[in-house]
């Protein structure tokens, strides 16, 4: 019986060997890679790492959009009982944290958001050895100052089909973010940083680190971004008041004459950038006000600007020999040389020269300077100041309208107008500073910037300095240009001049242009200045829309000159 059994035993495993035999050749000779990837697959797991967007800062490296790391609670359902997510929701509850909404979800998931030290501590105290949980640390972006320069520094947003298709070959995928306008674009490519991949394969890992993005030095100056932004909106609103009903808005820029940097550049209204990145019903309200607060006027807002473009219009003539420091032009008050373009006098001034002319803003003395001219060479000396020309801004910007060069058809009649800085003339308050940063430095025109140097992360290691070259020179004689810097002295501190009541007293020297501009509705209020007079070290540039009446826009630079030189340490 027992013979029985054991021959039975070896028939059975006579028939199965052959069985497992050939299941274990296809196992391994006919599918081994194929399973064997499987395992793999089944084995690891691949983690994403994204990359920590570099920060902007002011030029003293004061943060203006910084990253804020915070923590959250990252559970794995599959590895958890109910039991255990519940005493862990009760943990997170009792520190004073909240849950996220939606706590259905399966698979791997946020429990909780942005948590509290204290509940970092109590979660991680209370489920040690317990698979499932853990503490991630992720990065807010934000501004420290949200209302101070949100059109300089822009914001991120989802990236766009189109942006994506422009990008396939950066490494960016559809669930990035890109920088979508202001410095967030511009630098986009120094900010973004790398993302990272981590191989998790049993007990071991291997992969590569996220790279963090370089940090961005602006060249604004933020205590003076803040006093040119709040001297600007109390400008507007005070030129509201005093009877300009649709005055609603401008915009002020202030460059260092050394290299064109620029040291503030505010426009009003203003938006708040946080709110502007999370809250859609605060967008909407934005793109809906008639303000327009989300458009850049100092860089973007091309504006007539009336008569600050006398300086350019004298310094041609004197370059070309049409008039001398000491030519004299009468004024009656009317210019009409051409009937059907004549050209209307604020006051009867009599005989006036290059210098009385410019302190009390004579029109007529211009018509005739510009008729003599011609607008060829007047347009010629403007573009290379950079009137209506591309400023070298990293940012978006407008290039403006420069009269006869611009315009459709031209005549005769038009250039006295022109030379008064009306007809089609319509420059950025950018390009007004620069303007005046060339008159200011001797007639050298650099590149205007607003970036001061790249760095990575840490701020340790300069990966970039911008140095700006020179982008033209005048080409006028140094005695014209001080000829035209002494006539824009005049402007605040002869008694007739149109600055004088506002600058007589200053503590500095200021060499500047006062300008009326016509439009539709009140006219737009503009200013000019370099300071101080002998060295000069800084240009301004103001314009108050419809602001009607000048001393807005000279009390708006008048405070920033004040922030300006009372921020530098005193001289031994």
């Amino acid at each position: 019986m027992k013979n029985k059994a054991h021959t039975i035993c070896i028939i059975i495993m006579s028939l199965l060997f052959p069985v497992f035999a050939a299941r274990l050749a296809d196992w391994q000779l006919v599918h081994g890679e194929e399973y064997r990837e499987l395992a793999a697959r089944e084995g690891t797991v691949s983690v994403t790492t994204e990359a920590v967007r570099g920060e902007i800062l002011d030029r003293s490296g004061k943060g203006l959009v910084t990253n804020t790391a915070k923590r959250k609670i990252v559970i794995d359902k599959t590895k958890l009982s109910d039991d255990e997510i519940l005493r862990l929701s009760d943990i997170i509850k009792s520190c004073g944290d909240k849950l996220n909404d939606d706590l259905s979800a399966d698979g791997v998931f946020t429990l909780a958001d942005d948590v509290s030290r204290r509940c970092v501590s109590a979660v991680s105290e209370q489920t040690q050895g317990i698979d499932g949980v853990e503490v991630q640390t992720y990065h807010v972006r934000s501004s420290s100052q949200p209302t101070l320069a949100p059109h300089i520094l822009g914001s991120v947003g989802a990236i766009s089909a189109e942006e994506y298709d422009a990008l396939s070959d950066k490494d960016y995928k559809l669930t990035d973010s890109i920088g979508k306008f202001g410095i967030e674009a511009a630098c986009e490519d120094e900010l973004r940083g790398k993302s990272g991949r981590r191989i998790i394969s049993g007990d071991s890992a291997s992969g590569t680190e996220a790279r963090r993005g370089n940090t961005v030095w602006l060249t604004l100056d933020s205590e003076l971004q803040k006093a040119t932004a709040t001297a600007l909106g109390e400008n507007v609103t005070a030129a509201k008041n005093a009877g300009a009903d649709d005055c609603e808005s401008g915009a002020a820029v202030m460059l260092d004459v050394s290299d064109f940097s620029v040291l503030a550049a505010a426009s009003c209204p203003t938006y708040d950038l946080n709110r502007y990145s999370s809250d859609g019903s605060y967008y909407l309200s934005l793109a809906e006000n008639e303000a327009a607060p989300m458009f850049n006027r100092a860089c973007s807002g091309s504006f007539a600007c009336g008569s600050v473009f006398k300086p350019c219009v004298a310094l041609a003539a004197l370059s070309d020999g049409v008039i001398t420091p000491e030519t004299t032009i009468y004024c009656a008050r009317y210019y009409d040389y051409y009937p059907s373009n004549v050209v209307a006098c604020m006051h009867y001034h009599g005989s006036e020269n290059l210098f009385t002319a410019l302190a009390h803003s004579c029109n007529v003395f211009f018509a005739e300077t510009g008729r003599r001219l011609g607008i060829e060479k007047m347009s010629a000396l403007a573009e290379k100041t950079g009137l209506g020309e591309y400023t070298g801004l990293e940012i978006e910007e407008s290039r403006g309208v420069l009269a006869g060069r611009d315009s459709e058809s031209w005549t005769d009649g038009n250039t006295v107008q022109a030379a008064i800085g009306q007809s089609d003339n319509a420059f950025t308050p950018m390009q007004l500073a620069t303007y005046t940063a060339t008159i200011a430095n001797g007639g050298r025109r650099l590149k205007t910037h607003l970036v001061k140097q790249i760095t990575d992360y840490s701020r340790k290691e300069v990966i970039s300095k911008t140095a700006p070259g020179e982008i033209c020179d005048l080409g006028v004689k140094q005695e014209y240009i001080d000829d035209v810097k002494k006539a824009m002295l005049m402007v605040t501190q002869d008694p007739e001049g149109t600055a004088y009541s506002e600058f007589s007293d200053f503590p500095v020297e200021v060499g500047a242009k006062t300008g009326t501009a016509e439009n539709a509705g009140s006219d737009h209020a503009a200013f000019i200045c370099f300071a101080p007079f002998e060295k000069p070290e800084v240009a301004a540039a103001v314009i108050i829309e419809h602001g009607a009446n000048t001393k807005f826009a000279m009390r708006t630079a008048k405070e920033m000159l004040r922030a300006y030189f009372e921020s530098k340490p005193p001289q031994n």
